[in-house]
């Protein structure tokens, strides 16, 4: 193998050295400044105290804290497989060759490409008590007979979410398993066809198992932002009713508004954890490096 001159490393530091310093301002400084305050007293107009784990040891006793973490884990457990399910029949209609296939794949995008804010501003029209959509639909259809508190409830408010986020999300899965049905060699495909192979088997035998790092890609992305969910909810329910649709994001963010920024931070720390925690429970779980290789 050749080596390196002098000269081609030093070009090489050059380039990289731009986007280490990026790295570090604006990544890995804000994190560890978020772990070093999860260990202090940080309120506004008292001093600085140093309490150890007395933040985290806070956390398993506020009946918030435990609440916002059972609506962000059942959120996920809801929405990402139906945002799995739905992203991989779409990328299986789109990968076939249809009329008009182009406009349809760029059509996929539009709910993805919808700001969130204004995506869930959208949607809480939608769901209004008085002049939404839902509401019209169900009256004139004759399914209810008066309108529906859809966001007045706690099991309506969360469905609520749920729907929005999947209409919104779908796309991005869609987009990355057409991407990894792309790179399945057609010949494979045609071969199935002459040993006669239905479309159920290869899809079980075939597709599914090549398509498999592409899933748990789409999964590891999908979870993480349902972890930190914010726009969504802030928009369309605010946490409500009766905080029972706060995120942690949004109990976080709550901390750091009233100025308690030591309780945000070990709040924020803890869902970085858990993040990081569900990431290594699918890796092991779904043998990526067993697939990938």
């Amino acid at each position: 193998m050749k080596k390196n001159t002098p000269k081609e490393t030093l070009e090489a530091v050059v380039f990289l050295v731009p986007l280490a310093a990026f790295l570090l301002l604006f990544a890995l400084y804000p994190v560890a400044g978020t772990l070093v305050t999860s260990f202090f007293r940080d309120t506004t107009f008292h001093a600085r105290e140093f309490v150890d784990f007395d933040n985290f040891a806070r956390l398993w006793h506020d009946g918030g804290f435990l609440q916002s973490a059972r609506f962000t884990l059942l959120f996920i457990a809801v929405s990402v497989p139906l945002e799995l399910l739905l992203g991989l029949a779409f990328a299986l209609l789109l990968h076939e060759k249809l009329p008009l296939r182009g406009i349809l794949r760029v059509s996929l995008l539009i709910p993805w490409a919808v700001p969130a804010a204004v995506s869930g501003r959208v949607w809480e029209l939608i769901y209004n008590y008085s002049f939404g959509l839902a509401n019209f639909f169900l009256l004139k259809t004759g399914i209810a007979d008066a309108p529906v508190n859809w966001l007045g409830s706690d099991g309506g408010a969360f469905f609520a979410l749920v729907l929005a986020d999947v209409w919104k999300t779908t796309p991005f899965v869609s987009i990355i398993l057409l991407a990894g049905l792309q790179t399945i060699p057609g010949e494979l495909k045609r071969q199935a066809e002459v040993d006669g192979a239905g479309f159920f088997r290869r899809f079980t035998r075939l597709t599914l198992p090549l398509l498999m790092p592409m899933m748990v890609v789409a999964l590891l992305f999908r979870t993480i932002d349902g972890l930190r969910i914010f726009d969504i909810v802030y928009v369309v329910t605010g946490g409500g009713p009766g905080g029972s649709t706060t995120s942690l994001s949004i109990y976080a963010y709550r901390f750091f508004v009233s100025g308690d920024f030591g309780y945000g931070s070990a709040i924020s720390v803890t869902l970085f954890l858990l993040a990081l925690a569900l990431s290594l429970l699918y890796l092991k779980l779904f043998r990526f490096r067993e697939v990938v290789a």
